[in-house]
């Protein structure tokens, strides 16, 4: 509004014969919104160009996949390092393993006659994993055994990121390999030369295999089904995580191809699974090892809460994060970073069994071990449930940060207590069991081609002794179990047949293990050597774990009180 002077008016005040004039402006339709760029002019016909596909959609581009190449290579140079900084000497498992291995390279390549009954008593096939890893020990020693065990789970972490990335996005894969890489699991296995991580790279590539050709022809999961019942072979207890694998497959096929399709794969692939493994049991005589190891096992006398605690501080929190991945999957399939775009995605449904299927995969091996109320092995046997457990964690993970890395602190606080445990309960697991680097160069001075050992422990000595030619395992008796022919004629076994053999002075020297809490057959043999007049005791070496202490006792029979009886 104005007002129109009078030009003699040197007041300024308002001449009743001043005229009132009103401006109104042009009328304008509804402006489109500028955008984010602030630079250039808005003029009234201005419109949202098109947004390029690849800036907001998460299929992988050129650019994208070297970057998240570059960035799975770091997580994996993280993985070595933790894992290589353990450090100990050969566990019993791995000496057993590595040198049943060379007896059966023997056996089955020169020839010499079959001893020790690996068959009957191991848990995964004595002529695969101890082959390979006693003919990587003939090149490389324990040393290059362990960095076998090393690359298997380097690969079990490279190929979880192919399969994540293939169910979600490269941004999930990466967060899914990187809280897997740090698990103490992960770290413990990747430094440690038994059947694990053999068998977890295999699960891995079973999974990774079916993930790929599940739209593909009906035949292609065939394919993975010669790497499924490899992997039962090395290890018999991975047979519990086949169904997840199986219906890992039928749930991705049916997402594209309905669910007639998706079930006809899925049975094509247990039927050749279940041939494969038919063919095996009836050719070799493992079965009995099965039973005794896996399906039958001895149930122990571990109490719930502390199996359940040790399941929780091992597993907990990345399947806490997997467990919110599945709720926040199911209530929202994508993060939606497009403004006023509602994501695609699979229907609720599909993606509810997605994450049950893969979060509760990791509650199989805690279930298992608390049935049996054990808890040996457990902190590695958690692991193959984690793996499957990861891609919905890195869901989780990914949810978190928000779009456009919104909170991207709270995934590095995560991420920072996840190192934290697994370096933490790495290095506690690695370190249970006691060094017996100072142990052996002493059993070399006394132990002599021939002669006749208890031990406990005795499959680390008979491991590094065998190598100088001083002894092998047919020579030693363990502390778990003796078949003693007495003077009478008659077979001894137990506590009596410890009790008679060393009485007789049938052993040549002695090995004990002696900590705060000794066994009852470690005392009843210290015990009898110190009443029966025909043992001294010649070297006590102390060491410390990460548990407690303890010392070892080398007992070697008195000269004039030592005869061998037959």
């Amino acid at each position: 509004m104005t007002t129109t002077e009078t030009p003699g008016n040197a007041t300024g005040w308002w001449d009743p014969e001043s005229t009132l004039q009103i401006r109104v402006p042009a009328a304008r339709g509804p402006q489109p919104a500028p955008g984010y760029t602030f630079d250039e002019i808005t003029r009234a016909d201005w419109v949202l160009g098109r947004v390029p596909a690849r800036g907001w959609s998460p299929e992988p581009g050129r650019r994208r996949t070297w970057v998240g190449r570059a960035l799975l290579a770091c997580l994996l140079l993280v993985q070595a390092l933790l894992s290589l900084r353990l450090h100990n000497s050969a566990f019993e498992d791995e000496a057993l393993y590595v040198y049943a291995g060379h007896a059966m390279i023997g056996h089955l390549f020169h020839g010499m006659p079959e001893y020790g009954g690996f068959a009957s008593y191991f848990s995964g096939s004595p002529a695969l994993y101890p082959v390979l890893a006693a003919w990587v020990d003939s090149a490389a020693g324990l040393t290059g055994v362990r960095l076998m065990s090393l690359a298997f789970m380097l690969g079990s972490t490279g190929l979880l990121h192919s399969f994540t990335r293939r169910l979600f996005n490269e941004r999930t894969a990466l967060l899914a390999a990187g809280v897997f890489a740090v698990t103490q699991s992960t770290l413990f296995l990747g430094n440690f030369a038994t059947y694990d991580a053999m068998a977890l790279f295999l699960l891995a590539l079973t999974a990774w295999i079916l993930v790929r050709v599940a739209p593909g022809h009906w035949a292609l999961p065939l394919a993975a089904a010669p790497v499924a019942a490899l992997t039962v072979g090395v290890k018999y207890a991975s047979a519990l995580y086949l169904p997840t694998v199986a219906l890992l497959l039928v749930l991705v096929a049916h997402e594209g191809l309905g669910g007639r399709e998706a079930l006809r794969r899925g049975a094509v692939f247990t039927a050749g699974v279940c041939l494969l493994l038919g063919a095996g049991l009836l050719t070799t005589d493992y079965l009995e090892a099965i039973r005794s190891t896996t399906t039958e096992r001895a149930h122990g006398t571990a109490s719930l809460w502390p199996l359940l605690w040790d399941c929780a501080r091992w597993g907990g929190l990345l399947f806490a994060l997997a467990g919110l991945g599945t709720v926040l999957y199911t209530r929202r399939a994508g993060l939606g970073e497009v403004p006023g775009r509602v994501p695609d995605g699979p229907p609720r449904r599909w993606r509810l069994a997605l994450g049950v299927l893969l979060t509760g995969t990791a509650l199989l091996a805690p279930a298992y071990q608390i049935h049996l109320q054990t808890s040996i092995s457990l902190h590695k046997h958690i692991g193959y449930g984690l793996l499957f457990a990861a891609p919905m964690a890195g869901v989780g993970l990914n949810r978190l940060m928000g779009a456009h890395f919104r909170f991207p602190q709270v995934v590095i606080a995560v991420g920072v207590l996840a190192l934290t445990f697994g370096m933490s309960q790495s290095a506690e697991n690695y370190g249970v069991w006691p060094d017996t680097s100072r142990l052996v160069p002493e059993l070399a001075k006394n132990v002599r081609p021939g002669q006749k050992w208890l031990g406990q422990p005795h499959e680390a000595p008979v491991y590094y002794l065998s190598e100088r030619g001083l002894t092998d395992y047919t020579l030693w008796t363990s502390i778990y179990y003796i078949d003693y022919t007495g003077r009478p004629g008659r077979h001894l076994g137990g506590p009596e047949g410890y009790r008679a053999a060393i009485e007789d002075g049938w052993f040549d020297g002695v090995v004990l293990d002696w900590s705060d809490r000794p066994g009852g057959i470690q005392a009843l043999v210290r015990d009898t050597m110190r009443s029966s007049g025909r043992y001294r005791l010649a070297t006590a070496l102390i060491y410390r774990t990460s548990v407690g202490a303890g010392h070892f006792e080398i007992w070697l029979p008195l000269p004039a009180a030592h005869t061998a009886s037959p």
